[in-house]
């Protein structure tokens, strides 16, 4: 038999998973090349404003859905689709982003296990000898062994399984109030040491100056994109967090707690990265080199940049099981539900499938990075790894965002919409009107560049 549904102990445990949940490698590793590849803070305001304005909006939509429905993202959708006398189909959406958030999380745990093998190699060997070619080989060598990063996926994977399968109170609530406080420690403890060691005058004028001349549709898109990535709005995730939500707590908190502590840890870790990169001359919008090749040639040229690369290391993997945990329980939950069996067993299924075809992603890195599935549609240089990321970040996932601000607009009753978030009338038909007409409209026209372009 299943066991009896749980709920989070309170507000802070709500908050500090889904913060967890939002925390991932989008605002540590993403955040900064991102900023770096498009003006600092130009970028980061317009950031801010796609996070007010769509992400924010449809985050409130997804926990007053997950609590009202009282299940998972699907059955949630399904049931608040009957209530407001709509087909059942709706939880199509759900399913979808159930769907999106396995597909993520098979490749999300290889980066996870990069993160961890370097904790590991850093400790055991420390850093390169500080050039190009000592860090780069390192990287490639990681790269280059099956072997070695299956395994590190696997365990990444297996941490997580774990967590999930101890229950939301047991395991993903207990995980997070650790985790958390660690992040948040380690990453303020980091960011002082670059301002220490680093160039902090050029990091403060990088991300805090605004360049007029930096703003361009291009860049405030790639702005929205990144916060509706970084946040994981549409993936059904918060739907489901939502649905452990007990009456008394209040969802508009939370919802403003976890995208306000999403966004100081993005401007955090700026502040981790810039002043070492600058300080040493290197290159800002150095693109997902930026943690993994950049800052250990940085950290190997600084005092005691063995200890800071040991801290930034397990920081980047603290993040992101915070955010795998997230990633891995709504499949499961949809699992546990489907089979009627017991949370260890659904998450022991969904951990293996999952890691099974993560395999994939691992091979594209070396035994299959000579294969292009799509080749003949112009996609000559596209990896298995990086069809999976396309197909998740610029496709399923804007499909579901777009999808679930429909129905959150249009179908879901508007009595119970307001009641789940204690909304006046006027918020309440403010926020349909978000969700009616700015918020897909934004996430289709986020979508449409990021595929186009």
């Amino acid at each position: 038999m299943p066991e009896k549904r749980e709920f989070w102990t309170g507000r802070l445990g709500f908050v500090l998973s889904a913060m967890g949940s939002a925390i991932g490698l989008g605002s540590i590793w993403k955040f900064p090349y991102e900023v770096g590849a498009n003006g600092g803070a130009s970028f980061i305001v317009l950031y801010i404003l796609g996070l007010a304005f769509v992400v924010f909006p449809l985050m409130l939509l997804e926990f007053a859905i997950g609590r009202r429905g009282g299940f998972d993202g699907i059955a949630s959708v399904a049931a608040v689709a009957s209530e407001s006398n709509a087909s059942r189909r709706w939880q199509l959406i759900g399913a979808l982003g159930a769907i999106t958030c396995f597909l993520i999380l098979s490749f999300y745990s290889v980066i996870g296990g990069w993160a961890l093998h370097y904790v590991v190699a850093t400790l055991k060997s420390g850093l390169p000898d500080p050039t190009m070619d000592a860090v780069q080989a390192r990287f490639d060598s990681m790269l280059a062994s099956p072997w070695l990063m299956a395994g590190y996926h696997a365990t990444f994977m297996t941490m997580t399984a774990l967590i999930v399968g101890r229950g939301i109170v047991d395991g993903i609530e207990r995980a997070c109030k650790t985790l958390m406080p660690v992040l948040m420690t380690l990453i303020v403890a980091l960011a002082l040491y670059s301002i220490t060691e680093g160039d902090v005058g050029s990091a403060l004028t990088f991300l805090f100056r605004i360049e007029p001349s930096s703003i361009s549709a291009a860049v405030a898109l790639e702005a929205l994109g990144l916060g509706f990535f970084s946040i994981g709005v549409g993936l059904a995730v918060m739907i489901t967090y939502g649905s452990y939500a007990a009456r008394e707590i209040d969802l508009r908190s939370v919802a403003i707690a976890t995208i306000a502590g999403d966004t100081i840890v993005s401007c955090l870790a700026g502040l981790a990265v810039f002043p070492i990169v600058f300080a040493e001359k290197l290159d800002p919008a150095s693109g997902p080199r930026l943690m993994f090749v950049t800052l250990p040639l940085a950290f190997a040229r600084l005092p005691f940049g063995t200890v800071a690369a040991t801290v930034f290391f397990v920081l980047l993997t603290v993040a992101a099981l915070a955010s795998a945990v997230s990633l891995l329980e709504l499949p499961a939950a949809f699992v546990r539900r489907l089979l009627n069996c017991s949370r260890s067993l659904a998450t022991a299924i969904t951990a293996a499938a999952c890691g099974l075809l993560g395999l994939l992603s691992v091979f594209s890195f070396n035994v299959l990075s000579k294969w292009h599935p799509l080749a003949s549609f112009g996609l000559q240089q596209a990896t298995l790894f990086d069809l999976l990321d396309d197909l998740t970040s610029n496709v399923l996932l804007p499909v579901a965002g777009f999808g679930l601000a429909l129905f959150g607009g249009w179908i879901m009753a508007p009595a119970a919409l307001a009641a789940e978030l204690h909304l006046t009338r006027v918020g309440a038909s403010l926020l349909r009107a978000l969700l009616r007409f700015l918020v897909p409209l934004a996430v289709a026209v986020a979508a449409f560049a990021a595929v186009r372009f």
